[in-house]
C-alpha cells in the first residue's frame, strides 16, 4: 500500500499568514507597553501645609515738625551813596634819623667790663647695663670689650665690699639671719663715686655701707656717644649672721 500526502496537511502553505498575524500581535503588545502610564502615589500630596497668618503692624504716622522760617533777606543797597568828609586832624609822626652824628661822643666799653656767663653742661645719666662704654675699674684695663669690663668691674667691687665691710655689726645689733642692704650710687663724668643712696634693715648698717662705698677708688669714667656720662650703679650687699649662742 502506498502512502500519499494530504494537500491539506501542508503547513508551509499558510506560514506567511501566520507570520504576519504574529508580527501584528507583537507590535500591538509593544505599542500598548509604550503607551502604558504608571501613576505613582506621591505621599507629599496627602498633607496640607497651613501657614499662619502674618499680622501686619500698623506703622504710626509721624508728623513732620514745622521747619524754621527762612532767614530774612539782606537789606537793600541804597541807590545814593553819601560821601562823608573826613574832618579829623591827623598828627604826623616825625621820623628820626638813625644816622650817627660825628659830633656826638661815642662811649667805648672796655673788654674787661664784659662778664662771660658760664653755661652749665648737663651730664647724661645712664644705667650701668645700658652704658655704651662702661667705666673701667683699676685692674680691668686689660679687657677691651664692654661685657668683659662689666664682669671685671662687678667682681672687683664685690671683692672690695667683702674685704672692707664690717659684718660683725649685724651680731652686735642682734640682726641674726640674712641681712640685705641695697646701695645705689653714681660714677660721675670724672670717675668719682657720688650721690650714694642706701636702704637697709638698720641705720648702723646703712652708715657702714655708705662708708665702704666712699672708699671705692677713682675709675675711668664711662662714655655715652663718646661723651663722658654719669653711670648709675646698683649694688646689693648680702651677708648672714649666725647665732652661735643657741
Amino acid at each position: 500500500m502506498q502512502v500519499k500526502n494530504n494537500p491539506k496537511a501542508d503547513l508551509s502553505r499558510n506560514s506567511f499568514i501566520f507570520f504576519q498575524i504574529g508580527l501584528i500581535i507583537i507590535l500591538g503588545i509593544i505599542y500598548i507597553g509604550i503607551e502604558w502610564k504608571f501613576v505613582e502615589n506621591d505621599p507629599s500630596q496627602a498633607y496640607e501645609i497651613l501657614m499662619p497668618e502674618i499680622e501686619q503692624e500698623d506703622i504710626p504716622v509721624t508728623a513732620i515738625k514745622d521747619l524754621p522760617p527762612p532767614p530774612p533777606p539782606p537789606p537793600a543797597v541804597p541807590e545814593v551813596i553819601e560821601v562823608i568828609e573826613n574832618d579829623l586832624d591827623v598828627e604826623e609822626t616825625e621820623i628820626q634819623s638813625t644816622e650817627s652824628n660825628l659830633e656826638e661822643r661815642i662811649e667805648v666799653i672796655e673788654v674787661a667790663q664784659i662778664v662771660e656767663e658760664e653755661l652749665e653742661e648737663t651730664v647724661e645719666e645712664v644705667p650701668f647695663v645700658l652704658i655704651e662704654d662702661v667705666p673701667i675699674f683699676p685692674g680691668c684695663e686689660k679687657f677691651t670689650d664692654n661685657q668683659s669690663r662689666k664682669n671685671c668691674m662687678s667682681s672687683k667691687i664685690d671683692e672690695f665690699i667683702h674685704r672692707e665691710f664690717n659684718t660683725d655689726l649685724g651680731a652686735q645689733l642682734n640682726l641674726y639671719g640674712i641681712n640685705k642692704i641695697y646701695v645705689v650710687f653714681r660714677i660721675n663724668e670724672k670717675g668719682l663715686v657720688s650721690n650714694i643712696q642706701v636702704r637697709g634693715p638698720h641705720r648702723v648698717l646703712e652708715q657702714e655701707a655708705e662708708r665702704v662705698i666712699k672708699l671705692l677708688p677713682r675709675m675711668t669714667p664711662g662714655k655715652q656717644r663718646n661723651i663722658p656720662a654719669s653711670v648709675v650703679y646698683t649694688l646689693p650687699i648680702t651677708f648672714e649672721v649666725i647665732n652661735t649662742q643657741m
